[in-house]
């Protein structure tokens, strides 16, 4: 793809804005190991590409929520550790213990299905025990880690697996000073403790997410696993902007002005009408909508920046489109209009929309859609 080419839309993805957050947040947690996060396409950034410059910025894991994410990265070439951890049953476990993946296990019938695809596959199965310390979604709880754990270990002894690690995950660890998160901890170190005293030997113990590895140094055990944080997006915007933890947001949404046009005072604009020019005025249009993943919820408040000012969503944002009133000025058609970004250029935020729309930033990057281009730029590592 030519980079320079204009185009409808492109997310710019900086992966040398991705490498140095990887190092900050290394050097947040250096006594652990550090695993980037790449699920959903790598939080809507491109997961190959992601992956690789993570790994080459000292990530030793990489981490994706299905097993299908995990093999697709196993497809493109990417080596070493990585894990995946949302199952269901009847799921791809016997390609996931060929490609050497670590699989999360949270209960009985997902250790019987690893070990089922263990000796299918003729080789030990790679299994990290999940224990449910207060979140209440995946994991093992407490009255029944102890019946999980005696299994693993006789089918370790069987030789179908290896439990390589013990792992939760926190609920509120982006509320610092949240009651939950001190009786997480203490659940997951009794839970560890246990299934060590029974005999498990884990690689790798961890329960730290981003908010976790840059607030709560106790927390990091073995391993941290970072996600949104890896692509410069604060985990949690009350205690600390981006620039406050040492990270940089990796993506840049803009799009490409699709038509200015005058009108007269009190015409109406776009679905519903629910703006109404308050006088003559110019329009432009903006050639994404919530196809593209800019959130409805965002109608007559998201931000964009336009000739080098701030303009406002007016009125709905429709499926491929939206307008700005752009108060009487004339920017060419073809212009640049930048949805978010670092900043740097006094351009919204992912944070910003996420304000605008009643989200968090998350969402914001990752619903961006496939009809939007990632455009990677910085592939190469400086130096």
């Amino acid at each position: 793809m030519n980079e320079t080419a204009p185009l409808r839309a492109r997310a710019e993805i900086d992966l040398a804005a991705l490498r140095a957050n990887v190092r900050t947040l290394r050097a947040h947690a250096p006594s652990a190991a550090l695993m980037a996060v790449v699920k959903s396409d790598a939080y809507g950034h491109g997961a190959v590409p992601c992956a690789r410059a993570a790994l080459e910025a000292g990530a030793t894991w990489l981490g994706t929520a299905t097993p299908e994410e995990a093999l697709a990265l196993r497809a493109a070439g990417i080596p070493g550790r990585v894990m995946c951890w949302l199952w269901t049953p009847g799921g791809p476990w016997r390609e996931a213990v060929e490609a050497d993946l670590d699989v999360s296990v949270s209960g009985m019938w997902a250790l019987r299905e690893a070990v089922a695809a263990a000796a299918a596959a003729g080789v030990p199965a790679r299994v990290q025990l999940k224990a449910d310390t207060g979140l209440g979604r995946g994991g093992c709880q407490p009255a029944d880690w102890p019946e999980l754990v005696g299994e693993a270990l006789r089918a370790e002894a069987a030789g179908r697996i290896r439990i390589t690690g013990l792992w939760s995950h926190f609920a509120c660890a982006d509320e610092p000073g949240h009651p939950s998160v001190a009786a997480q901890l203490a659940l997951f170190r009794e839970m560890v403790t246990y299934a060590e005293e029974q005999g498990v030997r884990p690689e790798v113990r961890h329960i730290a997410n981003s908010p976790a590895t840059l607030t709560l140094p106790e927390s990091h055990f073995d391993l941290v696993r970072t996600g949104i944080a890896v692509y410069g997006i604060s985990p949690s915007p009350e205690i600390g902007t981006p620039a406050d933890f040492g990270l940089r947001p990796v993506m840049t949404l803009s799009a490409s002005l699709a038509l200015v046009k005058h009108v007269p005072g009190g015409h109406g604009v776009s679905y519903g009408h629910h703006y109404v020019t308050p006088g003559p005025t110019t329009l432009g249009l903006i050639p994404v909508g919530y196809a593209d993943g800019i959130p409805r919820h965002a109608s007559g408040t998201g931000p964009v920046l336009v000739g080098g000012k701030w303009r406002t969503v007016a009125g709905r944002v429709a499926m491929d489109q939206f307008v700005v009133d752009l108060g009487g000025d004339e920017p060419a058609p073809g212009s640049e209009v930048v949805l978010f970004g670092p900043g740097d250029r006094g351009e919204p935020t992912a944070e910003d929309w996420a304000r605008a729309a009643g989200t968090i930033a998350y969402e914001i990057v990752t619903r961006i859609g496939t009809r939007v281009p990632r455009v990677h730029v910085n592939r190469e590592q400086d130096g």
